[in-house]
């Protein structure tokens, strides 16, 4: 009897200990959720005018990068493309997948018909290029 009692107080202990922990877990929670609050308001997080110039530099970056490719390094180029454009399939099925119709659905249809025509257009224009360098028959 007398280790029933004690294990009774002793599981009491424990008891009151893990409420504790819960209170000053959820102080904590709630001290880092202001913190992160003030950090992000102050900062405002990025602006959609910060955004539309890092794509508007990736466009010209990525406009002038692909027009100095030679014509030789066209194929390989191609075909590192067309990998990335399956990996966005996946994330773009994804997307699409989910039950029900919503902005993300529809956005996520027009990404798998994007890529998919990338893919297909690549492959199309891959198999050009090798014919070029084909001997004539």
């Amino acid at each position: 009897m007398a280790d029933l009692a004690a294990l009774a107080a002793h599981t009491h202990d424990l008891a009151a200990d893990a409420g504790r922990l819960a209170r000053d877990l959820e102080a904590m929670a709630h001290q880092l959720g202001n913190q992160a609050a003030l950090a992000g308001g102050a900062a405002g997080g990025p602006s959609f005018v910060y955004e539309l110039t890092v794509f508007v530099l990736a466009v010209f970056v990525g406009y002038h990068v692909v027009w100095r490719v030679t014509p030789a390094l066209h194929s390989p180029l191609m075909s590192v493309t067309n990998a990335i454009s399956s990996v966005i399939i996946v994330g773009a099925l994804i997307a699409a997948g989910p039950a029900g119709f919503g902005f993300a659905k529809l956005m996520g249809f027009v990404a798998v018909t994007l890529a998919a025509v990338n893919i297909f257009g690549g492959f199309i224009v891959t198999q050009r290029m090798l014919q070029m360098f084909q001997r004539k028959k």
